[in-house]
């Protein structure tokens, strides 16, 4: 029979082979005149410093994602696919925290952990999936009262996903569990709650850049003769 950390190493790296794979899109770029990518990659190393907690892991995420089809090339652009690597992320989190609460040999209270975990990231994923459909018919042509709204409802429900991954955590937070569980749990959901916050900050800079432009354009308006 597999001892428990042998399982744990096997479900890490089938964890971290599926997150390579699905959580980014493959970046293909050789199409594109060098001068492009380099604006854009320009443009997603900034807004990533200018904005976020974890700027390197920003840009790792958004460079790989950016392609071909669908050059970042604006904030609204970064905050959806930053909200859709955040999504990936946990929909990977939950597969293995869903695998890891099935490993034989938990303590019972490694195994409330993790159990109560599965749940905290399914709620995750839910959260997660709300936003990512609400962010894509949200759009900068709708009035600032309709804008504010699409905005309140996605803070809320990426805060919503945070709450949960702290909580799952925090689930984790005794001394008496400890172990291989505890680290392999940890490291998925301080990942996922990193690009989600992320995510957050980005949806807050868009926000923020349409407010600007819609004072500005509301200004030129009463202003011109």
């Amino acid at each position: 029979m597999l001892k428990l950390s042998s399982i744990l190493i096997l479900l890490s790296l089938l964890y971290f082979h599926h997150t390579l794979s699905t959580a980014t899109k493959p970046s293909s770029n050789s199409s594109h005149p060098n001068t492009a990518n380099d604006d854009v990659t320009n443009f997603i190393k900034a807004e990533c410093r200018a904005a976020t907690l974890y700027p390197s892991l920003c840009i790792q995420c958004l460079s790989t994602y950016n392609s071909t089809t669908t050059p970042l090339s604006s904030h609204k652009q970064l905050a959806q696919a930053a909200l859709s690597v955040s999504l990936s992320r946990a929909r990977s989190a939950a597969t293995f925290i869903s695998k890891a609460a099935r490993i034989r040999g938990l303590k019972p209270i490694e195994y409330r952990a993790v159990k109560d975990c599965v749940e905290n990231m399914a709620s995750t994923v839910d959260q997660l999936s709300r936003v990512v459909k609400e962010l894509g018919g949200w759009s900068g042509t709708h009035n600032q009262v309709d804008f504010n709204w699409h905005e309140s409802n996605v803070e809320s429900w990426v805060g919503a996903a945070l709450t949960f991954q702290n909580t799952c955590l925090d689930g984790f937070s005794s001394t008496v569990i400890g172990g291989s569980v505890e680290v392999a749990v940890r490291v998925r959901v301080i990942d996922c709650a990193q690009v989600t916050g992320n995510a957050l900050a980005l949806v807050h800079l868009y926000a923020a850049k349409h407010k600007l432009v819609s004072t500005t354009s509301s200004e030129s308006t009463v202003n011109s003769p």
